[in-house]
């Protein structure tokens, strides 16, 4: 008589229980693996006891071969290098979106942007996307027992839509789990160009108070439309409103000069910030969130990065942000918590060389390649758009090595839930967000089956193991982005260069159909 036994093939949403599958084999193998099952759940409960800090590092447009641990050779980022040797590199990491919004979004909430209207790239002024009281990264960590903050970049927007930027900011980071925050508002290209700690502009004056708005002048400061000549850096396109710091940004501000940002110290400033934070809170269990502001535009590194790279302020500021990496790294060694705390270094998209700025990006790029072996960048369906670097680190605790495991940042909600015993079966807003904690520490080669990538806009395309399926898309308004419906085997062809959808059809009409599903249903 043949007996049936079951092995695992998923991870279920949420939960930590595994979809099955039957194999044949003895009741050796049945009773190995049911022990294997116990000495993994009670390894999953110690790790929920031990309650690591957990450091979250989220770079912006840094794309998989910006960084030297993944191939790059004209630029060196020794201080992510040093990250990298000391854990886990994912070759097949991504955010949920190729633009920092919708990424941030997903990362924060474990549900695809794509599902919830007015989740695209955000103005300066825009009010808060992400409701209060709904779960969220913080939140979820928060309630276990975690000193919660973010620092840095935000960019999902502040207030109620009918922001008075001179009093209380609210609802914000605090409204949706994080106990502190020192956040540039948007990005560093739009206005208003001013820190928010926790609830107001920090540093303003108020006899000088703070106008913004995005469609109309305020004040009568200059702007780079009309007076280029005040401009240090020039434009490519966009970016034309207000000067601030010698450049001009999108919308227009006035007032509020004491409180505004210099671009060459922002790395500074929020690094500090930062290190601040670990080191107040080291007695206890914390969540950093720590958002860096490069490499995105406007380029404008430190001078004592400056030159440096000998690819112009876009690998200048691929430096810059490497430092920033290792002052982080530094102070967890210094406070002895290095062997506590989990790292995780990410990007909310792939690369964009001209965004906006003359910055030499496409002239002094050389022989780099941004996205490594993958085609496409920021704003592309193609796997650059969304294939990042991904590296996990917990020394002591995660076996330093490479991953080639599926595993996206919306799933952080569900997998760092698991990780810090929290239950999450009552979170009904999160059913995107799986539970691929074994894949990110390194248990386990399988992390996500299936994938819903988002390029610009709404354009989707579906990942199901190593093929992925991009619908046909063709847009009246501009006939010359206008792409055939496409299917790619990632496996034989990682830089989607042969299209493979005239020979599988049946292949074609199951990933079509399979997208749609999961479009439909939540």
């Amino acid at each position: 008589m043949k007996l049936t036994h079951w092995w695992p093939t998923a991870l279920n949403p949420i939960s930590n229980v595994a979809f099955l599958r039957p194999i044949d084999g003895g009741m050796k193998l049945a009773m190995l693996f049911q022990l294997a099952i116990a000495a993994s759940a009670f390894s999953l409960h110690a790790i929920a006891a031990a309650r690591p800090n957990i450091v979250l590092i989220y770079v912006d447009d840094l794309g998989f071969g910006d960084v030297s641990c993944n191939g790059a050779k004209a630029i060196s980022t020794p201080n992510v290098d040093r990250l990298a040797a000391r854990g886990l590199r994912f070759t097949d990491g991504h955010c949920t979106s190729a633009t920092c919004t919708p990424s941030r979004y997903g990362m924060l909430t474990g549900e695809y942007p794509w599902r919830k209207k007015g989740t695209g790239v955000l103005p300066g002024d825009a009010g808060l996307i992400i409701e209060p009281g709904r779960a969220t990264l913080a939140s979820i960590l928060q309630q276990s027992g975690y000193r919660t903050g973010v620092i840095g970049k935000w960019h999902l927007g502040l207030g109620d839509g009918t922001l008075n930027w001179n009093g209380k900011i609210a609802p914000g980071p605090l409204e949706i789990g994080f106990d502190e925050c020192f956040l540039i508002p948007a990005t560093g290209d739009r206005v208003p160009c001013v820190y928010v700690e926790n609830h107001h502009v920090f540093g303003l004056d108020p006899n000088d108070p703070i106008q913004v708005d995005y469609k109309n002048p305020v004040g009568t400061e200059p702007t780079g439309r009309e007076h280029p000549e005040l401009l240090k850096m020039k434009l490519t396109h966009g970016h034309d409103f207000t000067i601030v710091n010698g450049i001009s940004r999108i919308g227009y501000m006035s007032g509020g000069k004491s409180a505004r940002w210099v671009d060459e110290d922002m790395a500074d400033v929020i690094t500090h910030r930062a290190v601040d934070f670990m080191e107040r809170n080291q007695a206890q269990p914390f969540f950093l969130y720590f958002a860096y502001h490069d490499i995105h535009v406007p380029r404008v590194p430190h001078a004592r990065f400056a030159g440096k790279s000998g690819m112009g302020p876009r690998g200048d500021a691929i430096l810059e942000m490497d430092w920033c990496t290792g002052q982080v790294l530094d102070a967890l060694e210094r406070l002895q918590l290095t062997e506590k705390t989990l790292v995780i270094f990410t990007s909310d998209n792939g690369p964009v060389l001209d965004d906006g700025y003359v910055d030499d990006a496409v002239e002094k790029l050389g022989s780099h390649q941004p996205s490594g072996p993958y085609k496409g960048g920021k704003y592309s369906l193609y796997e650059g758009g969304t294939r990042v670097p991904f590296l996990v680190s917990w020394p002591g605790r995660i076996r330093a090595g490479e991953s080639s495991a599926l595993v996206c940042q919306i799933d952080f909600l569900a997998s760092l839930g698991a990780l810090t015993g929290t239950d999450l079966s009552q979170i009904k807003t999160a059913g995107d967000s799986q539970n691929v904690l074994p894949a990110l520490l390194g248990e386990s080669q399988i992390g996500r089956q299936e994938l819903v990538e988002q390029g610009g806009g709404n354009q989707l395309a579906l990942r199901s193991g190593n093929w992925k399926f991009l619908p046909a898309f063709a847009p009246k308004n501009a006939p010359a982005k206008a792409r055939p419906l496409e299917l790619f085997d990632l496996n034989q062809d990682p830089g989607e260069t042969t299209n493979l959808a005239s020979q599988y059809p049946e292949r074609v009409n199951e990933m079509r159909q399979r997208l749609e599903q999961i479009q439909k249903n939540p």
